[in-house]
């Protein structure tokens, strides 16, 4: 096949898939369903609340394969949120039950196409890469048979006394400027600071933890921390844009700290919409930084579960 008929198709494919996931994305929204925010202690989810897990590997999922895997757990009624490819489940000694179904993940990265090296050589100019996505098939662990019995288990949630004291140690270990009063909460890029209004106005404390994440979540976008454009203005698709990413990080690190997420601007849905039409790669751009806005954060948690949770996460991004 012509080297670009192949880049054709290539390009083709990636579109579709990036389609795929955007209009899956979509329709939940237009259905009033949030996907990053699952109904974990429902009947309707039988998982524990947690990241999804490579079962064979150890890393974690990132980027929009979280909301993927989340989606499968809840629609299939999957127990747990361990995940393996066909091939890994026989080297772990056991295999996918025949019928199964899998779940597509993808894998992001970038590549610099033969041309464009030759061009850079040419010009002296620095070569551009192009990003890409590739497809991967994975399967639950509870779609698989034969797998050592640790893996299947699922882990126990944090003890609910444990988990404010953890937020509250990590808002004070990421030096970020936290004040506390007012009425309304938000995040000022100017004098970068975060301020929510005090726990005694909230009408569950832990609605102030995830209220205090999400804020957080804006604040790890300023130039000296991951340099995200943070210059939209009220209204705009760039402000609901960050929205994106502020919700979606706040989804991830309540997930890994055991707080269940919720939507702290579920009126933004109107404009959220607005942008994933007009960019089917919205959707994959903004899980992507909510990944590396929660990463940030959770970098700043003691020991072990800083490491932990800031692991090579590229399993699929």
């Amino acid at each position: 096949m012509p080297r670009h008929a192949a880049r054709a198709r290539s390009d083709s494919d990636r579109t579709s898939l990036y389609d795929e996931i955007t209009t899956k994305i979509i329709t939940e929204l237009e259905a009033g369903r949030v996907p990053w925010v699952q109904p974990w202690g429902t009947a309707a989810a039988k998982a524990p609340l947690a990241m999804p897990k490579n079962a064979s590997t150890g890393r974690f999922y990132s980027g929009i394969n979280v909301l993927i895997l989340w989606g499968s757990v809840i629609e299939h009624g999957f127990p747990v949120q361990g995940w393996v490819t066909f091939r890994q489940a026989l080297s772990l000694g056991g295999n996918v039950r025949k019928g199964e179904h899998g779940t597509t993940v993808v894998y992001a990265d970038r590549f610099i196409p033969d041309d464009e090296k030759k061009r850079a050589r040419e010009t002296g100019e620095e070569a551009q890469a192009i990003p890409f996505l590739k497809r991967f098939t994975v399967f639950n662990l509870a779609q698989c048979e034969g797998l050592p019995e640790n893996l299947v288990v699922a882990a126990p949630p944090p003890e609910p006394g444990l988990i404010e004291p953890k937020v509250e140690a990590l808002i004070k270990a990421t030096g970020i400027d936290f004040r506390i009063g007012g009425s309304r909460a938000f995040y000022m890029p100017a004098d970068d600071y975060v301020q929510v209004p005090p726990p005694q106005a909230y009408f569950e404390p832990i609605n102030w933890h995830r209220t205090a994440l999400h804020e957080l979540g804006h604040a790890s976008g300023a130039q000296h921390r991951l340099n995200r454009d943070l210059s939209g203005s009220f209204g705009s698709k760039k402000y609901a844009f960050e929205e994106l990413i502020a919700e979606m990080n706040a989804a991830f690190c309540c997930a890994w700290l055991g707080i269940v997420p919720t939507v702290r601007h579920a009126d933004y849905i109107g404009s959220w919409l607005e942008v994933l039409r007009e960019d089917n790669r919205a959707i994959v751009r903004a899980a992507s930084q909510a990944s590396k806005a929660a990463d940030f954060l959770l970098g700043f948690l003691p020991g072990d579960e800083a490491q932990a949770s800031t692991a090579d996460k590229r399993e699929a991004a």
